[in-house]
């Protein structure tokens, strides 16, 4: 890819964090293919569980909507924030590195999650979302049990 296609993503990159930042789902999703491959780094049998439904994979427009809608209710409004550290870009691949800041809804428990989340923008549109990020201190956060000692 050119130097065009790293300038490109890195606009598709700043308006999509932009987006995310204001919270609008619907908004959020336009920055997003129809088609994409939305996968998040954690033991698949976490996928969807009660507490944290929009953990798992996606793959349209619609979807990426839902998860931004499900993120939002199950966290406390206006309990949260986002610390990007750097962000590195490669063509039509980015890299957001940083750490979030948020409060679940169901417990009230606060936690801090570092995070990697990779995309791919092709045509002005994201076509691969991934997150790895820190699913024990999330998990940790929405168990109805209290943590244990140590963990």
């Amino acid at each position: 890819m050119t130097t065009d296609a790293a300038t490109t993503t890195r606009a598709v990159l700043e308006e999509l964090l932009r987006r995310i930042g204001e919270g609008d789902a619907e908004r959020i999703a336009e920055m997003y293919a129809e088609r994409s491959d939305w996968k998040l780094d954690w033991p698949e049998a976490e996928h969807g569980r009660t507490a944290t439904p929009w953990i798992r994979h996606r793959s349209t427009r619609a979807d990426a909507a839902a998860h931004y809608r499900d993120l939002a209710a199950h966290h406390v409004p206006g309990q949260a924030a986002t610390e990007i550290e750097r962000i590195l870009v490669d063509g039509g691949d980015a890299v957001v590195l940083g750490e979030i800041r948020r409060t679940a809804r169901s417990t009230g428990r606060p936690y801090r999650a570092r995070f990697a989340l990779h995309l791919t923008v092709e045509d002005g549109l994201v076509v691969r979302h991934h997150v790895y990020e820190d699913s024990l201190a999330v998990a940790q956060a929405f168990e109805t049990r209290e943590p244990r000692e140590g963990h």
